[in-house]
């Protein structure tokens, strides 16, 4: 959004005219956001659990996200020194901090996605439409 004069507003600069893109390359990554919101419904797990609870992400995958969650802070790892090892994962006080703003998405996505959907499906007709137009 523009500030006064069509300079970019909050402070942001040209190189980075939207105020939030640091924030959607953290949170909304491929899996960061699975993996957030499987640690905030099912609270702390070991590394295989929470790979079953995600479903379809490979270990090596997981382990590199949440190497990167818990240097972003969002993730705390547990390690305890048992035989054999357990490692725990639970989400943060901040990445919890995190909740409002998914409770928010999930809200605009059960009111919204039909519409969404059906834009889709009338932008898909029209293109066949205008394509067999064209030949």
């Amino acid at each position: 959004m523009a500030g006064v004069g069509g300079a970019p507003a909050h402070g942001a600069t040209s190189a980075q005219a939207c105020p939030i893109a640091p924030v959607l390359d953290i949170v909304f990554s491929r899996w960061t956001t699975p993996i957030l919101w499987t640690l905030h419904t099912f609270g702390r797990q070991r590394f295989v659990v929470l790979q079953r609870n995600i479903g379809t992400i490979t270990p090596k995958v997981l382990t590199q996200r949440l190497r990167q969650m818990e240097r972003d802070g969002l993730v705390v790892r547990t390690y305890h020194p048992e035989v054999p090892p357990r490692v725990e994962y639970e989400i943060s006080e901040l990445g919890s901090s995190l909740a409002p703003l998914f409770a928010h998405l999930a809200d605009w996505s059960a009111d919204h996605l039909p519409r969404v959907e059906q834009a889709r499906q009338e932008f898909d007709v029209a293109e066949e439409a205008a394509a067999g137009r064209g030949r």
